[in-house]
């Protein structure tokens, strides 16, 4: 049975990739747009700001497969330093400290420098 579902690997990275990248986008444009509804708004130029227009520009790359590798190793690097400048001084343990979701974009991006962007995407591995 599981040769059977390893024949679907390339669609199952696909869509971790893209669910991924949406997921990501949505962290940015709620720091720079407001969207979904936040009382984050960072000024602009500020660190959060730089961190939003990343978020944004690689999650888009990473959704569409255009420049996969690329796009993931900014990101997940991007992931690495918002986890250990803003949630690590906070508490050690990243369930308190609200860092979960950027160790798993940066682990998750991090896959995807090396798997490259499996089907479905703009450019092929």
């Amino acid at each position: 049975m599981f040769d059977r579902l390893s024949a679907y690997a390339p669609q199952a990275l696909a869509v971790l990739r893209i669910i991924a990248a949406l997921l990501f986008i949505a962290h940015g444009t709620q720091k720079l747009l407001g969207f979904p509804a936040t009382d984050m708004s960072p000024p602009a130029f500020s660190i959060f700001w730089f961190a939003a227009i990343i978020e944004i520009v690689t999650g888009v790359l990473i959704a569409i497969g255009f420049f996969t590798r690329p796009a993931a190793f900014i990101a997940s690097g991007t992931m690495a330093f918002a986890y250990f400048i803003v949630h690590a001084p906070m508490n050690f343990f990243p369930v308190n400290n609200g860092g979960d979701a950027a160790i798993l974009f940066c682990f998750v991006f991090l896959y995807l420098v090396f798997a490259g962007p499996g089907a479905w995407s703009v450019n092929k591995q």
